[in-house]
């Protein structure tokens, strides 16, 4: 940890009241293509530049303490992008695991991938596999990449999985909570997210850990994605530890 990290981590801790630190923090990466845009460079760019600001991220996680890191790399709609910007998106994929996944796993990195694989193609389906065969066993921070997720897709898988066993009569459907429909989702054995930041400054999740962030706190930002850093990420936490989370019940203060 460099002298910079070791000096900002403490101090965030200091800062932040409330809940403090959370254990979870999920990342709405928005804004690559108006970054560029703002630059007068070719959206390709701005794709580019985000990939460095997911490293930063991830390094920052780190040293802040976080344990679970979650990133929204490419939503079950992105499909319907042009041909050409998504083949640029799938190849910064490809590099990222190529380039990265040994420094990651040198870092005690855990990565975990949620999301629909099939229909994918082979040399990315392997990709993700090795990633997280790799890094299995890492017990640093737990790096979920959520590519080709869909919030609405992942209950619809889940719902689908309990209703062929109510079908065979393996399952009483009385007996179906929300804990059992969590054992079926993408994020099984992960906490909820504790804190969702959105960059770019629009205020909506987009299909994005819809089961899971029903208790969440949401912080926008009007960074765009490439430009998210240590600060950014700095201030998006100590804006949830002055949060006041009752989950449904009362603040400490009213009771």
């Amino acid at each position: 940890m460099s002298g910079e990290a070791q000096r900002s981590a403490p101090i965030l801790a200091r800062e932040t009241t409330g809940e403090g630190m959370p254990t979870h923090v999920a990342i709405i990466m928005d804004g690559n293509g108006r970054w560029a845009a703002q630059r007068g460079l070719p959206r390709f760019e701005g794709h580019r530049k985000g990939i460095e600001a997911i490293r930063r991220a991830v390094r920052t996680a780190s040293e802040f303490g976080i344990n679970y890191l979650t990133v929204y790399s490419f939503s079950a709609e992105n499909w319907r992008r042009p041909a050409d910007e998504v083949s640029f998106l799938m190849g910064l994929l490809k590099r990222f695991v190529r380039h990265d996944l040994a420094e990651l796993h040198s870092n005690n990195v855990r990565v975990r991938i949620i999301g629909e694989r099939e229909g994918l193609a082979s040399d990315i389906r392997l990709l993700l596999d090795e990633a997280e065969q790799l890094t299995r066993a890492n017990t640093g921070l737990t790096l979920i990449i959520a590519f080709n997720y869909g919030g609405r897709q992942e209950i619809t898988s889940a719902v689908r999985a309990l209703a062929q066993k109510v079908k065979e009569g393996t399952l009483d459907p009385s007996s179906i909570d929300m804990g059992m429909i969590g054992e079926y989702l993408d994020t099984k054995g992960i906490p909820d997210p504790d804190l969702v930041i959105r960059t770019s400054g629009e205020q909506r999740v987009s299909n994005f850990l819809t089961w899971q962030t029903a208790y969440s706190e949401f912080v926008f930002l009007p960074v765009f994605w490439p430009d998210f850093d240590e600060t950014s990420f700095k201030n998006a936490i100590e804006e949830y530890g002055r949060r006041d989370r009752r989950f449904g019940g009362l603040s400490a203060k009213a009771c």
